[in-house]
């Protein structure tokens, strides 16, 4: 059985919502920007499931999102951590509402093994704590 309460674990910084999907991501879209975060891809999962292999899914998109000034933090430590980038947050529909779950960028950098990479990792995890906490207030 699925956890909707917190459905990526350690991995992931979660809120479940009251709220229909639709308005979900938008107020997630806001928080973030709030905080700093740009939305640099967005993908429409349900839609790319239907279009390429004809299977019906619920409303789940994934954000690609960056805080510039981190990102740039990070790239000066380590070029590699390019390939931690964006950060990932998941809008999905469920029984009831919506879940918002950001990645933790402390356990995703910690793969990096960059020491220099911490104090970015927590600023920015940080920064999605407080962008999903302000969510919360539509649980």
């Amino acid at each position: 059985m699925r956890n909707t309460d917190n459905p990526f674990g350690r991995l992931g910084i979660t809120a479940k919502l009251a709220l229909p999907y639709g308005e979900a991501l938008a107020r997630a879209k806001a928080a973030l920007k709030e905080e700093g975060f740009g939305v640099l891809t967005e993908v429409d999962v349900r839609e790319i499931l239907k279009d390429k292999i004809d299977v019906e899914f619920r409303p789940y998109a994934i954000l690609g999102v960056c805080n510039p000034k981190l990102a740039h933090q990070a790239l000066m430590v380590t070029p590699a951590v390019g390939l931690m980038l964006p950060c990932n947050v998941v809008v999905e529909e469920t029984d009831g509402g919506s879940v918002v779950s950001a990645m933790d960028p402390e356990a995703g950098l910690a793969a990096v093994g960059e020491e220099g990479l911490q104090p970015v990792a927590k600023e920015a995890k940080e920064r999605l704590s407080r962008a999903i906490a302000s969510l919360k207030a539509f649980a």
